[in-house]
């Protein structure tokens, strides 16, 4: 029995690709039922999918992600996760208003200055015209396990440091291109690769990926998850005590620690 009634609505739509499928689809909406916030997510999926890719498909207005809805507001009757016919992004964002809007770099991509700039700026641009009111975020994604056999490694001289360092310089970069202002203007931090660094250091070790680049899906995604559910809610992970079934609870207190450190510099309350 849910003894925490449901007390508010968040939207959030996702221009993403399989690191936003780790992060949102599985273990976000458990998170927020726990706390009693209803969520509703729509996660645009296309494997791999760059920020010139996106503009491309932006400017072609394409139909080429494959629409994810996870949430646990009552129309769902239960099925938390939902996937959805085809759809463009300016479909989507025509779609009713959202509270958040998140935008990423392919991971490959991640730590390369290069292939940020002129699609993130086209992008941002497009979908403030059309949501003006959405908090416009940037999801930081994570560096890959020190074996990781991406094709991309070589690139980061197949080092996890070298490669955490280029996406910590990219994303730095981003916001100051966009700083976050007072009237939320601007792009929010979702520090997702900076949480799975942190937890990284604990006595968890490299093992949050279940291929060298995509989160495991027991404490993997629940430690993406958090980082989302902080900066979302503007709570405290810590005083949430859902945890993946398969999960023991020093597990949950060891990542929830390490994604709050985080997270802390960056998220609003919304108290």
């Amino acid at each position: 029995m849910k003894l925490i009634s449901i007390i508010l609505l968040i939207r959030v739509l996702s221009i993403g690709n399989s690191f936003s499928w780790d992060a949102v689809e599985q273990e976000l909406v458990p998170l927020c039922d726990a706390a009693g916030v209803e969520v509703e997510v729509h996660n645009l999926y296309f494997g791999g999918c760059s920020l010139e890719q996106h503009a491309q498909f932006l400017q072609a207005d394409s139909a080429a992600y494959s629409h994810r809805i996870c949430s646990n507001s009552p129309w769902t009757k239960g099925e938390w996760r939902i996937i959805k016919d085809t759809i463009s992004l300016r479909r989507a964002l025509r779609n009713g208003a959202y509270d958040f809007i998140s935008f990423q770099q392919a991971s490959h991509y991640s730590g390369i200055q290069s292939t940020y700039e002129p699609w993130l700026t086209m992008l941002v641009d497009t979908v403030r015209a059309y949501q003006p009111n959405a908090q416009l975020c940037w999801m930081q994604t994570w560096a890959y396990s020190q074996d990781s056999k991406h094709p991309a490694y070589p690139t980061y001289q197949s080092s996890q440091s070298i490669m955490w360092d280029s996406i910590q310089a990219c994303t730095q970069k981003v916001l100051n291109a966009f700083p976050l202002e007072e009237d939320g203007r601007g792009l929010l931090l979702i520090p997702c690769g900076a949480a799975i660094q942190e937890a990284r250091a604990t006595d968890l070790g490299d093992t949050f990926c279940r291929d060298g680049y995509h989160l495991n899906y027991v404490y993997g995604r629940y430690t993406a998850a958090c980082v989302w559910y902080e900066i979302l809610t503007g709570r405290d992970v810590r005083c949430n005590y859902y945890k993946n079934p398969q999960m023991t609870t020093l597990q949950r207190c060891t990542i929830q620690k390490a994604v709050h450190k985080a997270v802390a510099p960056y998220k609003k309350s919304r108290q």
